[in-house]
């Protein structure tokens, strides 16, 4: 994994030591309200790797993390202003509109919205490494499988402890989807995940740092 050439001290202090802090804080309380597996959700992963990317002015992590995340926390966001227009899409921001959840916890979350920005920001300034769609689709390969079979299904009684990461049982952290078999399921999220939003966005992200456009 390479800096980028010309990019020495591209990132300026600050932010780096201003996203390691939230980064600090967040996982610790991450660990003691929802576990250990929380940190499997896709938006987790990026959260982290993007700790050592911007540290190291590493453009592969930064592109990862951005290939892997820009669409799904586009949903995420879309989702999330629905609540406030008094509807419901996907029901993946359910969880911070619930009362067991405290104001602080729910703040934390907020990183979901302004990561991407952050990490589009970023791949704009250091370049998108073009390696990140391959990297970032095995890890999706490898990642899904562990969360199908690995750990906690969709529970009404879970409480706010990390299940059905990554959705792997449906949109639904009390019950499973009912659409397809189970199987058919993680296979559908494993092809159309890759397909579907990620390589989109690796050429959109091309484009946007295409010569002559940064």
């Amino acid at each position: 994994m390479e800096r980028q050439a010309g990019t020495d001290r591209a990132i300026p202090l600050w932010l780096k030591a201003a996203y390691t802090a939230f980064v600090a804080v967040l996982v610790p309380v991450y660990t003691v309200k929802y576990g250990p597996a929380n940190f499997l959700y896709f938006c987790d992963i990026a959260l982290l790797l993007t700790v050592v990317g911007l540290w190291r002015e590493d453009r592969l992590l930064i592109s990862m993390s951005a290939v892997g995340i820009l669409a799904l926390q586009s949903i995420w966001l879309l989702d999330f202003a629905a609540h406030f227009a008094g509807t419901r899409l996907t029901g993946v921001t359910d969880y911070m509109f619930e009362a067991q959840r405290s104001p602080f916890l729910r703040g934390l979350s907020l990183f979901h919205g302004w990561l991407p920005l952050l990490l589009a920001s970023l791949v704009y300034r250091m370049g998108y490494d073009r390696r990140a769609l391959a990297y970032w689709t095995v890890l999706t390969w490898v990642l899904l499988p562990v969360c199908y079979f690995l750990l906690p299904p969709p529970s009404a009684t879970h409480g706010i402890e990390a299940v059905n990461v990554n959705y792997v049982y449906g949109f639904s952290d009390t019950a499973a989807q009912t659409w397809m078999p189970p199987l058919v399921w993680l296979g559908a999220m494993m092809i159309v995940l890759p397909g579907l939003l990620f390589a989109p966005t690796h050429y959109a992200l091309i484009w946007a740092t295409r010569p002559g456009r940064v």
